[in-house]
């Protein structure tokens, strides 16, 4: 009883950390309908600066300076990361393909983003080499954090995205991006603004998975990514809260096969879990089934 006591505490922290990365696919998705792959290296990249702005900050010496600090300055500097991703890599691709079949202009931008992803990859693995390196042990409990955090956080973002001016802009370029640029919004400013809350929750999952239970890498990003895209479609992508019950249900299934003698296949159950529910419901499970006009 205890060990699935322990599993599901584990799946609900490890679920929460998740739950803020897919927030930020679902983000960029829900506005662009881009599926932002670098998003994962954006996470990875949100870890080193954690880990590097605690070191600098004092770490054991002054634990709660350190992390309140560290964790802001991470998800600036990943929120400028998300800012440059998008003004030197996506930005230049929509206005090229503005006037271009529906079919290019989505596929041209994945594949970048797929280049983007490798090449984040290799600056990490350039500067920082292939070494693993460990946040320092500031705190014994931390998984309740990441719960709360995660809720917060999805709290915080429906506000955002229904009762805020932004939140309206973001929600007529989802609609339809040449009528809201007609009506007079920014769409740069707006795009921009949602890579930047994309990737400073990308940078705060960061934070507080390391803290808990990982150790920092250049390809830490592939594995949480893929799990984080795979929560983000599970709950409906597009879908704040789809994102966070995707996340949950992933690190619960996660934890509680690790139970089992099929440990090592998490990631084909969770897979298959995926399959199985887009086969039933392809909007996701609290997504909404779109008409478009053919």
């Amino acid at each position: 009883m205890d060990g699935l006591l322990n599993a599901i505490l584990t799946g609900l922290a490890q679920g929460a950390m998740i739950a803020l990365v897919a927030l930020g696919y679902t983000m960029v998705y829900g506005v662009l309908k881009l599926i932002n792959f670098a998003h994962s290296e954006v996470f990875m990249m949100g870890a080193y600066a954690g880990l590097f702005a605690i070191l600098a900050l004092g770490g054991v010496d002054q634990p709660i300076l350190a992390v309140v600090a560290g964790t802001l300055l991470a998800i600036v500097g990943s929120a400028f990361l998300g800012i440059t991703v998008e003004r030197f890599a996506y930005r230049p691709l929509r206005q090229r393909l503005r006037n271009q079949s529906s079919a290019n202009s989505r596929i041209t931008p994945l594949v970048t983003a797929l280049g983007v992803s490798v090449l984040l990859q290799n600056v990490a693995q350039l500067f920082f080499t292939a070494r693993y390196r460990s946040y320092p042990q500031l705190f014994s409990h931390t998984r309740i954090a990441i719960f709360v955090v995660a809720i917060a956080v999805m709290v915080l973002l429906q506000f955002l995205v229904h009762r805020t001016w932004m939140g309206k802009a973001m929600r007529a370029l989802s609609a339809n991006l040449e009528a809201a640029r007609l009506m007079g919004i920014r769409v740069g400013s707006v795009v921009a603004s949602t890579f930047a809350i994309g990737s400073g929750l990308a940078a705060l999952g960061a934070v507080l998975y390391c803290l808990d239970q990982s150790q920092v890498y250049p390809t830490m990003g592939v594995v949480i990514g893929t799990r984080a895209f795979v929560a983000a479609v599970l709950g409906g992508i597009g879908n704040i809260p789809g994102a966070v019950l995707g996340g949950m249900l992933i690190g619960l299934v996660g934890e509680l096969v690790k139970l089992t003698d099929y440990s090592g296949g998490q990631d084909v159950l969770v897979f298959l879990v995926l399959i199985a529910v887009l086969l039933v419901r392809p909007a996701g499970l609290l997504g909404k089934p779109a008409i478009e006009k053919v």
